[in-house]
């Protein structure tokens, strides 16, 4: 892993090696692969930030399944903006379909509560959500998360899909905001 990097206006760390994140990648899939074995469910992608969780989850599964992409958005710079934006809809009918919803990071869960009544409406099989990282430390709005790679304290992080004002998307490892 590098050094410290500044994207725009911020110094990181290094946090969680490529390797690590391609190891509990892996896992995640495996133990999906194992849940969902004759079954054919639907991933539900949130972009932007899950979309290189989304697509690496996807190389390792064995079973059938297919995905989608919908837009929500919350975040401004490192902080939540307190609201949810949606900006690309589901266009898929899930109903009577295993659904699992991918999402980057699940850190206050307000704009993953305010989707799941979306979801719900449209009568699905089953649902399981899928989260790269869990910050429970900052996690507001409870919700039941099935399937999770890291665990992470509630301090800003960078990489892996995750940005900084549109920056960092592209980091194959994740980082994690420089304290002063």
């Amino acid at each position: 892993m590098s050094d410290t990097i500044t994207v725009h206006d911020k110094c990181f760390i290094p946090y969680l090696s490529s390797n690590e994140i391609v190891e509990k990648v892996k896992e995640l899939a495996e133990k999906i692969n194992v849940d969902y074995e004759g079954k054919r469910p639907l991933f539900i992608s949130i972009l932007n930030g899950s979309f290189i969780f989304s697509a690496d989850l996807f190389k390792y599964l064995k079973i059938e399944a297919e995905i989608c992409f919908i837009k929500l958005a919350s975040y401004k710079g490192t902080k939540s903006s307190g609201q949810v934006i949606t900006a690309i809809g589901l266009d898929t009918d899930i109903h009577g379909r295993d659904i699992i919803i991918l999402e980057d990071i699940i850190d206050t869960g307000k704009t993953i509560n305010q989707f799941l009544p979306q979801v719900y409406n449209q009568q699905p099989s089953s649902l399981k959500i899928a989260v790269f990282l869990h910050k429970p430390d900052a996690t507001v709005f409870p919700v039941k998360i099935d399937y999770t790679c890291f665990t992470i304290p509630d301090k800003f992080v960078l990489g892996y899909g995750l940005d900084y004002n549109g920056l960092g998307r592209n980091l194959p490892q994740l980082y994690q905001l420089k304290e002063d």
